[in-house]
């Protein structure tokens, strides 16, 4: 049974009434990193909207990843409770990526169900949370929730909306699902940052510490729970920044490693990925390869490491 939903099918209402009921708690946490320009607002709107107008949040944290610019002091300002990455649990050691920071935030977070969003979002609303929310109050079965929302993407006609998925998620994700996890080929954008999960099946999943996060947990979920406890919710529309073609040739590789991994057991801890282009610099027309090492590590469920 595929469980697709609108963010406007649970009045906030009801949502909080059911939160009151199950005695459940709830957490936002926002990986960053050099966010500056945009954490601040995440974090204020929905501490405004949602922590101090209702109840519906418990607590907002923050996992700086290394920052270099000044993101950690605006989180702070703007309300939410800020930890450094490499801070939290110095014995397990540290690593750079985006699932390490999420990974990271069992234990420095308390909530039953965990909502993840992006600190870089530039045209998004709070109801964001809710929406994410809302199925797994709703239904107890219901143990992963995925955004999906209209992307403006400029083509030929001007500015248009979309419900593809990044560069990533159409040239290979959605490829690579089609292939190996036919089962979950039903999710819009299985890539998108803003996704929730119960805290007791997110403790018991390997986590890819840089892109793959948001794969692994997917894949991982269908295989102990069946896609039955996977929900989708349409949020409305989102927009952030792109990444440079550079960037997404290293995202890409860490998503056919995390995949690779569950399908035969095994894929190498790092590689090395050789990108071409011309030297531009020189005027001469030389070829330059840029070799970068990109980091595959996964860590292990956080349940066995309280």
């Amino acid at each position: 049974m595929e469980r697709t939903h609108r963010w406007q099918d649970w009045d906030l209402d009801v949502l909080l009434k059911r939160k009151r009921d199950t005695g459940l708690s709830t957490t936002l946490v926002v990986p960053a990193r050099n966010e500056a320009a945009t954490v601040g607002d995440v974090v204020s709107r929905v501490r405004s909207a949602l922590m101090e107008t209702t109840e519906l949040l418990d607590e907002i944290v923050v996992i700086d990843s290394d920052s270099t610019d000044d993101t950690h002091s605006v989180a702070t300002a703007a309300g939410a409770v800020v930890h450094r990455s490499r801070e939290i649990r110095p014995d397990l050691g540290t690593h750079p990526g985006k699932g390490e920071a999420m990974w990271k935030s069992l234990f420095v977070t308390r909530g039953d169900l965990v909502v993840f969003m992006d600190a870089d979002l530039v045209d998004w609303d709070t109801h964001f949370v809710p929406g994410l929310l809302g199925p797994m109050l709703s239904d107890d079965s219901v143990a992963l929730v995925k955004g999906f929302y209209q992307r403006p993407l400029r083509g030929h006609a001007g500015l248009e909306e979309s419900l593809e998925g990044g560069r990533v998620t159409e040239l290979v994700a959605r490829p690579l699902i089609a292939l190996e996890w036919p089962e979950l080929s039903w999710l819009l954008q299985p890539l998108a940052g803003e996704w929730a999960v119960r805290r007791s099946l997110f403790e018991q999943l390997s986590v890819p510490t840089g892109y793959a996060v948001e794969l692994a947990a997917l894949i991982d979920t269908h295989r102990l729970l069946g896609a039955d406890a996977i929900a989708q919710v349409d949020l409305g529309r989102r927009a952030h920044r792109h990444q440079a073609l550079g960037d997404l040739g290293a995202m890409a590789a860490q998503i056919l490693a995390a995949s690779r991994r569950r399908s035969t057991g095994a894929a190498p801890d790092r590689v090395q990925l050789d990108q071409h282009r011309v030297a531009d610099s020189t005027g001469s027309g030389e070829i330059e390869t840029v070799r970068r090492e990109i980091t595959l590590l996964e860590r292990p469920p956080a349940a066995g490491l309280r």
